[in-house]
């Protein structure tokens, strides 16, 4: 009798886990959040496309390129991960059409608009007030950008560099579908925004090395060091890149969240110097370290791409680690300095004048707690 009833139990645990497994299968493929998934024909295009770091199924940072960094997270930073005060939020200026030069605009964490050969090329946009697959739970904007996803002007070009929730957010893909004909992504992720807006023939992957053109701008799909992933089952599906952009004259390069590796020599030695170096730089924590930059490592990034320049992103919006909200920015001009590499450090929604770029050096943060 007591068999009988301890079968009866484990049999309705395994009804409960098997209908709780199926729910939330099921919920992961329906909820357009998660977006869509590569089916066989993709992942056979990838194992072509995506030689030495595609096994057929998941993708992955390859072994070569592994090397030491900074062993230790050196905080020097005290204040909290939110910031008490109010920080400075500036109109940015989107009227620099010069095609000689390059502008850039940072809206808080990872999302620029970088003005170059005349073109607007807007990185990983995320207008939303939450990072996050649903509206009323997950990380909170402590800054907000000061113009809408309304107010941006047209866009030649969107581009995404991985699938995580604060670098691609549905809500603003889809606000953006009327502002731009091109969104390019890295391989997979173009499943996710086809399933999100109405013409998908926007949409263009691109695998690392690979490249396409508009207009004399050159976009190359480079390296990162990171993981991917929207769900719980769908880890590794899609390609992480960080994103180059050449007009000629200049050599633009965002790194996309990255932990440190041998793949920012190899960029230098197919691209030459980099022009400016938009890096991670936040959001960083010992136990992430793998596939997160220290600052000071991304100070030796920028050595080893022998940058001219280097800009701080993926700060200043929302709280992912538990390190001081100026912790990045303060590292990282102290690190570059020793190194001899300029640091810019344009306020929120400020628009940075590359040939100006002495005009930017204000280190701002100090004047908040």
């Amino acid at each position: 009798m007591k068999i009988f009833k301890a079968v009866k139990v484990l049999l309705w645990i395994f009804i409960v886990v098997f209908v709780i497994a199926l729910f939330a299968f099921v919920f992961m493929r329906a909820y357009p959040q998660f977006g869509g998934r590569p089916d066989k024909a993709d992942r056979e295009d990838y194992a072509k496309r995506a030689i030495g770091y595609f096994d057929s199924k998941k993708f992955s940072y390859p072994s070569k390129w592994v090397i030491d960094g900074v062993s230790e997270d050196k905080r020097v930073s005290e204040k909290s991960t939110t910031p008490i005060d109010t920080l400075p939020i500036e109109t940015p200026d989107f009227s620099n059409t010069v095609s000689e030069d390059v502008s850039v605009t940072w809206f808080g964490h990872s999302t620029v608009l970088i003005q170059i050969g005349g073109k607007k090329i807007l990185i990983d946009p995320v207008f939303s007030n939450r990072s996050s697959p649903v509206s009323w739970f997950g990380p909170k904007r402590f800054t907000e950008p000061s113009i809408t996803v309304d107010e941006l002007p047209e866009i030649d070009a969107i581009l995404i560099t991985h699938d995580h929730y604060d670098h691609l957010d549905m809500a603003t893909i889809k606000l953006l579908e009327n502002k731009t004909s091109n969104y390019i992504v890295p391989l997979g992720i173009d499943k996710h925004i086809k399933r999100w807006i109405k013409d998908d023939k926007k949409v263009k992957n691109l695998a690392w090395w690979e490249s396409c053109e508009i207009d004399g701008i050159e976009i190359v799909c480079t390296p990162s060091n990171h993981r991917s992933g929207r769900a719980l089952d769908d880890q590794q599906n899609t390609l992480f890149c960080s994103w180059l952009l050449k007009d000629g004259v200049h050599n633009i390069l965002e790194s996309s969240d990255s932990g440190y590796g041998a793949h920012f020599e190899e960029i230098h030695r197919r691209y030459g110097d980099i022009d400016l170096f938009l890096p991670d730089c936040g959001q960083y924590n010992i136990h992430w370290h793998y596939w997160h930059m220290f600052p000071e490592e991304s100070a030796m990034a920028a050595q080893s791409l022998c940058a001219k320049a280097v800009m701080p992103i993926h700060w200043g919006a929302f709280v992912l680690s538990d390190h001081g909200w100026d912790d990045s920015p303060e590292r990282l001009t102290a690190a570059a300095t020793e190194k001899g590499i300029e640091t810019v450090t344009p306020k929120i929604c400020e628009t940075m004048i590359l040939s100006n770029s002495n005009n930017y050096h204000e280190h701002w943060w100090k004047k908040y707690k």
